[in-house]
């Protein structure tokens, strides 16, 4: 009698991995990967890469945040920029791409793997476009890739530490060794179904997200353990990585444009936004008035002609 406690506390684990597995598939089964699993070395990357029109076009990378996968920026531009080549991709880890640790956490190793996409599909130059958490990826291209980067577009760019460092408690255990593994696993793909339409209206605060946004990306991707895991270590990590990155920002000589909305939430434009503008020389700051994070949704059609005038200012360049 003494033991009667124990079957249930046994069973509350198990029933969690249960659930665990059953969401895991289920958000598989409904998001296969929509493009080509690239073998890179010892990396599997999920890449979409979308012809244009004009051959001499210059090809257009594009960088998620966190929290997603290439679909978010082929929601907004797949059918954007017709002349040109338009590649997307899973980041290390997230959607179809494989992890190889912490380290893949760095945005330098994240901007070695455009290069080595690049290199995959017989691209030498491109422009790359970074959104959120991959601003800090284009920043990296710039500063490590210098002769790869025809030019760089920030959308709502994380590039900067900011003040305080703070990381919410969530990405903070779930990074963590052993109990961070038990959270991700047993906690995260339950829980997270439940918070994760909040979680999107909150992104895309005070703005509206897009119609079935969350299907439309395959949002739920992200509760499956590993992918979470990898989001955490991403974001928790950021702070350390454009400590050490952003001094570097100066040495950036690509056609740069920065675009921020005036109303985001979620990073801090004075900080990241500006901060880009002072430090690479001649790029140009484009603000959106009453616009949050997400400014290639909420203001689409101004973000693809700000985009087409940077590619108008390369082309006229040489």
């Amino acid at each position: 009698m003494t033991l009667s406690w124990l079957a249930p506390t046994l069973l509350l684990p198990a029933g969690a991995a249960v659930a665990s597995g059953i969401s895991r598939r289920v958000a598989e089964t409904a998001h296969p990967p929509v493009g080509e699993r690239l073998t890179l070395g010892e990396r599997t990357v999920h890449v979409v890469d979308r012809a244009g029109t004009d051959a001499q076009a210059t090809p257009l990378v594009f960088v998620h945040g966190a929290s997603g996968n290439a679909r978010d920026p082929m929601l907004a531009f797949a059918d954007a920029f017709p002349r040109h080549r338009l590649v997307f991709f899973d980041r290390p880890g997230h959607g179809w791409s494989s992890r190889h640790g912490a380290a893949d956490a760095a945005p330098t190793t994240q901007a070695g793997v455009v290069t080595e996409i690049l290199d995959a599909l017989g691209i030498d130059r491109a422009i790359v476009v970074g959104h959120s958490w991959g601003g800090s990826v284009a920043a990296a291209f710039g500063v490590h890739h210098s002769d790869r980067a025809a030019g760089l577009v920030f959308l709502a760019p994380a590039s900067h530490p900011w003040p305080g460092a703070v990381i919410d408690i969530l990405y903070r255990l779930s990074a963590a060794p052993v109990v961070g593994t038990l959270f991700d696993s047993l906690v995260v793909p339950v829980v997270g179904r439940l918070l994760i339409d909040k979680s999107i209206a909150g992104v895309f605060a005070p703005d509206p997200a897009p119609a079935n946004y969350r299907r439309a990306i395959g949002a739920d991707l992200v509760l499956r353990p590993t992918e979470w895991r990898a989001n955490a270590e991403d974001v928790y990590r950021l702070h350390a990585h454009v400590t050490a990155l952003s001094p570097r920002y100066s040495e950036i000589t690509a056609p740069t444009l920065i675009v921020s909305g005036t109303h985001d939430p979620i990073v801090r434009a004075d900080i990241h936004a500006e901060g880009l503008a002072a430090d690479i020389a001649g790029s140009r700051l484009v603000w959106l008035d009453d616009i949050g994070h997400m400014p290639h949704h909420a203001a689409r059609d101004r973000v693809i002609e700000e985009i087409e005038r940077l590619i108008g200012e390369i082309e006229a360049g040489g």
